[in-house]
């Protein structure tokens, strides 16, 4: 069953007004439980708008988001139980920190929720070693944090509210290319362990093909492809017809492969080039 279903999704903004703009034109497509979702496409495609709509943070237009089978608009007055199962964190989620410690930022969610202090205590710290904190980093400041931890102490945030469905609104902008990697592993880490359902936006292929398992591609308010990771960077010259690109790895081997070269070109990590290429030396 899916955990997610979308029916013909439109959002106008300025409806009936000069200034009227479809962010969002009839998009339908289903999310199962369990998976690992990258959504792509080049500014402007709809990528935040949509997952905005995921979690109600944004009321349609015109279709439906269901949640469990079930219309998370149906009681608007609850809209808000809807968050604490679809959990968001906004692109520069540091900006979301505003408590004294790190700690009470992180239990600021499952306080609300109403969980004990028994049980938000739990929550923390079980968060925040998901997300990579150490223990002395929860009685800091968030504020005098590293841009990396302050973008952990956020996640760790929403993960503390153990959400359905984590969504990450391009989790690594900013961040140097090691702090970039160290928080694609933690999440990659989090999603093997709960098994719960992510939704990761980013403008990086190469982050997308590292750790997710399907792609989904907007093009100016529209779905363009919806499927496997493999599958959709199969269709190299549809990506780059809408502004969109391969990783720079796969363009590599399809090189070598044009060259002679018997290797499987259909590689998207730098670390299954890697061991392609020691596999082919090995013969």
């Amino acid at each position: 069953m899916s955990i997610i279903k979308v029916e013909k999704l439109t959002l106008v903004y300025g409806q009936g007004t000069s200034f009227e703009k479809t962010a969002l034109n009839d998009v339908s497509f289903e999310i199962q439980s369990g998976d690992f979702v990258g959504v792509i496409g080049h500014t402007g495609s709809g990528k935040s708008t949509l997952v905005q709509l995921l979690n109600g943070l944004l009321k349609p237009t015109d279709g439906k988001v269901f949640l469990d089978g079930k219309d998370i608009w149906a009681n608007p007055k609850k809209i808000r139980n809807v968050r604490f199962k679809v959990g968001m964190v906004f692109q520069y989620p540091e900006y979301q920190l505003f408590e004294e410690t790190v700690y009470k930022d992180i239990a600021f969610g499952p306080k609300n929720m109403g969980m004990t202090e028994e049980e938000t205590d739990q929550k923390v710290r079980s968060a925040a070693e998901f997300a990579g904190l150490q223990s002395d980093h929860l009685y800091k400041s968030p504020f005098d944090l590293s841009g990396g931890e302050k973008r952990r102490a956020a996640i760790a945030g929403v993960i503390a509210m153990d959400p359905d469905v984590l969504i990450l609104d391009e989790p690594t902008a900013g961040l140097d290319p090691l702090g970039r990697d160290v928080l694609l592993s933690q999440i990659r880490n989090y999603h093997n362990m709960r098994k719960n359902t992510i939704v990761l936006v980013s403008h990086s292929m190469e982050d997308v093909a590292r750790i997710c398992d399907k792609i989904l591609v907007m093009d100016h308010g529209n779905k363009k492809m919806f499927d496997t990771t493999e599958n959709v960077f199969l269709r190299a010259e549809e990506l780059e017809s809408i502004g969109l690109r391969i990783p720079q790895i796969t363009k590599i081997m399809h090189m070598l492969k044009q060259n002679g070269v018997n290797i499987n070109a259909n590689i998207f990590t730098v670390e299954q080039a890697f061991n392609e290429i020691i596999n082919y030396l090995g013969t």
